[in-house]
């Protein structure tokens, strides 16, 4: 056995945490192109309704 118990349940742990470290950066970066990607939207959406 090459590993222990103690030590697979590490690996859980550190996945876990690089799935949250993840997460964050996804969520701040809406956060920062959010109102950049509406803007967009808008642009598109006025632009249709003028057809």
């Amino acid at each position: 056995m090459l590993f222990s118990p103690k030590e697979k349940g590490q690996g859980l742990v550190e996945y876990a945490l690089i799935l949250v470290l993840v997460a964050i950066v996804v969520i701040a970066a809406l956060m920062i192109l959010g109102p950049v990607i509406g803007g967009v939207f808008s642009k598109v959406n006025s632009s249709l309704s003028s057809i």
